[in-house]
């Protein structure tokens, strides 16, 4: 189908004026029943610091926060009087901020919903009328701060207040909200433990090991200054009580060993030899690593009596940010955001599930700074809508000459609404080139499963680039875009890895080196929000839930137990969604399952969500990190889905992330968004890790998840 005509974005024409027919007439009556009106007393700034002014408003729930904060700036400029003030300084050079329980936090996003908000929530919860916020004018960062981010970024090596090759503000977004975890992780550790941390395991001691300690006793030989004294100790002992028993027997030698006489063993460590890593705590001492890796080795335990650190070295600097809650960037349910039975002018968000028609996407063309060297080659761009590794729809443009400049401006037309968009899908962009008698045959928008030329003549894969069509806010992309794309490197790299890394939304950094590719994605009245999915009982799936016939069950236990990197038939798929509530009752089908789930439609993510409400037998099951690593590969980038693995991650001890880090470190890769429920797991673990622990031990990624987890300032 050509759709080369429409040059004009317009959107929701004839479907915005059945809707607009079925909606109720403007009346204050029906404003009231229809919208809520929420009280707010709003303590707003002066010229004169010693001076505060108060307004209160009666704002619409279902308005945004810039929306509210307009309204704030027209009745100051009407009624103020310090009207020149407001005259002077726009909107956006202010914050809102509310108090909760002796903090304050901002109200950050200025597209989130009014009634959405967790202030407004927090203020039901106490059965408050009027809620207060204070408009407070932005502060510059301090030098101090400004020169603590640049020795940062000499560190790491890169800017990391660049956002040049991202879309929108979502890595400012992410680090402000990851401040409020953070600083809830740092508050509740033990900051004379953390200085400390104990490296030990809770696994059992290895046969092999136990047969190498004669009568579960072991020698250590504990140093201070240049005089050592070895002791046997028992392998139940703790260091507390080997630290006492040591005491005990140099009551009448302290000064052989340099201890001061009015000193006990309350004022000592133990610390390994020529290492920064303590045998410390409660833990009986066959469970420190190092002391296993001596007993396994066969070498003397040497260890240093020495002065404990100071906790006062690992306390993290105060944030210049004030905090953000974790409703911040949430959408309403659809029942908030639909405009069906709504007033259109009190209408300032529209639920994605409203939006019937397909989607679409406006190719404008390419720009290439150098050509390549053979001239006769033809170029055409495909486009994708994909989650993860499924792809959802796809389409191509005609194919052109390939010069330093290709002109397209045609609009392709995708075969799936825009209410069947899920979070996390991509807009994949892919520029392929062939010889032109090769593609002299015009493949006009074909879609996927349709014939083309492709098996007669060969193409091949230059560049590519991503856009999340659904933003970190669940917001609808929309406007116009530059997206300057990576180049496909030598024909050395696997397609499996080509193919994970593909899934990346960030463009590429060089600018002046790289292809661009100009596109349009239809622009709205007002903002489309992705609802968030209120969760119902499945009526259908009890009925599903009937006795199978054996033949079938074996058949679907034959799919469970295929191995993981054989892949699905599509029957295999279908058999496994039908029996969908049967086949939950097996964890190590959880993979298999969510792979069958065909995420480009609405009301099947909406049952798979159903289902995942019933998932007991996962929450019961015992811990399988290769299975649960295998619902964070790049094949699922559903958010609750990922999370619910993660979820089953939180029983690992401390000792076992670092096992898995690699692997965990190189899953985040495959996270849509920058904050993700593997993204805060990784960074409350690397906070109850100290930097001592991490220097001693060599593992790749290390030093990412060390700045990543905030020690440093990054978030």
């Amino acid at each position: 189908m050509e759709l080369g005509n429409y040059e004009q974005p317009v959107v929701m024409r004839e479907e915005a004026k059945r809707r607009r027919r079925r909606m109720k007439p403007h009346s204050p009556a029906s404003n009231l029943s229809s919208v809520e009106l929420i009280s707010i007393e709003f303590i707003l700034p002066t010229s004169n610091k010693q001076v505060q002014e108060t307004m209160l408003l009666e704002i619409a729930g279902n308005c945004t926060v810039e929306q509210m904060k307009a309204q704030i700036w027209m009745r100051a400029i009407e009624m103020s009087q310090t009207t020149d003030f407001y005259h002077k300084f726009p909107p956006d050079q202010f914050i809102l901020q509310y108090q909760k329980k002796g903090q304050w936090y901002e109200i950050y996003d200025k597209h989130q919903v009014i009634q959405t908000l967790d202030c407004i929530l927090y203020w039901k919860v106490l059965e408050k009328k009027v809620g207060k916020i204070s408009v407070i004018q932005k502060q510059k960062p301090a030098q101090a701060v400004q020169e603590f981010q640049t020795q940062l970024n000499d560190l790491i090596g890169y800017d990391v207040t660049d956002v040049s090759n991202v879309h929108d503000d979502e890595l400012e977004f992410t680090r402000r909200r990851l401040v409020t975890p953070r600083m809830i992780e740092v508050a509740c550790r033990d900051p004379k433990l953390y200085s400390m941390h104990p490296w030990i395991t809770s696994k059992p001691l290895p046969e092999y090991v136990l047969k190498k300690i004669t009568n579960n006793n072991i020698f250590i030989i504990i140093h201070r200054g240049t005089t050592s004294q070895k002791i046997k100790v028992s392998i139940d002992d703790t260091p507390d009580m080997i630290l006492q028993s040591f005491f005990t027997k140099m009551a009448k030698k302290k000064s052989l060993m340099d201890i001061p006489e009015d000193h006990s063993e309350l004022d000592f460590v133990l610390r390994v030899c020529g290492r920064d890593e303590y045998i410390t705590g409660e833990t009986p001492i066959k469970d420190f690593h190092w002391i296993r890796q001596c007993l396994k080795n066969g070498e003397e335990i040497h260890l240093v009596l020495d002065d404990p650190p100071d906790p006062k070295e690992d306390e993290v600097q105060k944030e210049e940010w004030p905090l953000v809650d974790d409703c911040t960037g949430v959408t309403g349910y659809h029942e908030q955001l639909t405009i069906d039975g709504k007033d259109h002018e009190r209408v300032f968000t529209i639920s994605l599930w409203d939006c019937n028609r397909k989607f679409r996407v406006k190719i404008v063309g390419i720009d290439i700074p150098v050509l390549p060297r053979n001239t006769e080659l033809t170029v055409f761009v495909e486009a994708n809508i994909q989650h993860g590794q499924q792809l959802l729809s796809q389409r191509r443009t005609i194919s052109k000459p390939f010069t330093e400049e290709v002109l397209w401006n045609t609009w392709v037309e995708f075969d799936i609404k825009i209410k069947d968009l899920p979070k996390g899908a991509l807009l994949n962009l892919q520029i392929y080139c062939g010889k032109a008698q090769a593609l002299s045959t015009k493949v006009n928008l074909q879609s996927h499963d349709s014939p083309n030329s492709d098996s007669k003549c060969k193409t091949q894969l230059l560049y590519y680039v991503n856009i999340l069509l659904i933003d970190h806010r669940s917001l609808l992309r929309s406007g116009e875009y530059v997206l300057h794309m990576w180049k496909i490197s030598g024909k050395g790299e696997e397609q499996g890895s080509i193919n994970a890394d593909k899934l990346t939304s960030a463009t590429n950094p060089d600018k002046e080196n790289s292809m661009a590719i100009s596109i349009v994605l239809d622009k709205y009245c007002h903002p489309i929000a992705l609802p968030k999915h209120r969760i119902t009982s499945d009526p259908q799936g009890d009925r599903t839930r009937a006795e199978m016939p054996n033949q079938l069950r074996k058949q679907l236990e034959a799919i469970i137990d295929t191995d993981p990197l054989n892949p699905l038939t599509p029957e295999d798929k279908e058999l496994l969604w039908h029996f969908r509530y049967e086949s939950i009752k097996h964890p190590k089908a959880y993979p298999k399952l969510l792979s069958s789930v065909k995420w480009g439609q609405q009301e099947i993510v909406a049952k798979t969500y159903q289902l995942l409400a019933k998932r007991e037998a996962w929450d019961h099951s015992s811990l399988d990190v290769g299975l649960t690593m295998q619902l964070l590969d790049c094949n699922f980038s559903d958010e609750n889905v990922r999370a619910m693995a993660v979820q089953k991650l939180e029983s690992l001890e401390d000792d076992d992330v670092l096992h898995y880090l690699l692997q965990l470190v190189q899953a985040v890769k495959f996270e849509p968004y920058h904050d993700s429920a593997l993204a805060r797991f990784l960074l409350k673990r690397g906070l109850r890790v100290s930097t001592s622990k991490l220097n001693n031990i060599k593992v790749t990624g290390i030093v990412k998840i060390d700045c990543f987890s905030g020690e440093n300032h990054v978030y």
